[in-house]
């Protein structure tokens, strides 16, 4: 977290980002973004600084959405509230004038119990939001990327991603705590 601090990022989050793109090639100028789960913000931050060319000009939209608050970022439209909520939703299409979207992110992790079982349901729960949420948005060949955990529900959610998308692709960023079982699924080209 300290050195996120130090370099400008809200979260140590932003590093795994970072690395996936790096290997995945997935966010490019011109392109609609939208950040899922995105308070604090570090993905925002990382994907805004994808977008912005040597002028400092944003080349691209950003929408960053949560329950939570996030302090505003330059060039990042936010919109506090469920993204399932019907409002919230119609005015992320109005946001986007109705445009489909390139790439779909999701940091999201819902709130644990610290019973495995549990959640288990829970994280799956969250990347199969994600991924309707995607299913419905994103352009033929655009790009999905969640934040999922190993356990028992794992195989579920890769085999609910590889119906829907042509190529899905595991990572374990180096950036991820060597203790941690998250994993970042990337799932491109809508089949």
């Amino acid at each position: 977290m300290q050195l996120a601090q130090k370099i400008g990022y809200r979260s140590r989050a932003a590093f795994k980002l970072i690395e996936i793109l790096r290997l995945e090639k997935l966010i490019f100028p011109g392109n609609y973004v939208v950040d899922l789960g995105a308070s604090p913000g570090s993905w925002s931050q990382v994907i805004q600084k994808r977008l912005t060319d040597t002028d400092g000009i944003l080349n691209g939209r950003i929408i960053a959405l949560d329950l939570l608050p996030m302090i505003p970022i330059p060039g990042v439209e936010f919109i506090q509230g469920d993204f399932r909520d019907v409002a919230i939703l119609q005015r992320l299409e109005q946001t986007l004038e109705n445009r489909r979207i390139d790439v779909v992110v999701s940091d999201m992790v819902p709130n644990l119990s610290g019973v495995k079982c549990a959640d288990s349901v829970r994280i799956q729960h969250v990347c199969e939001l994600a991924m309707e949420f995607a299913l419905t948005h994103i352009k033929y060949d655009g790009a999905l990327l969640i934040k999922a955990f190993h356990g028992s529900y794992f195989s579920q959610i890769v085999k609910s991603a590889k119906l829907s998308f042509k190529k899905v692709i595991e990572h374990k960023p180096k950036a991820s705590r060597s203790e941690s079982s998250e994993v970042f699924l990337v799932a491109r080209s809508l089949k």
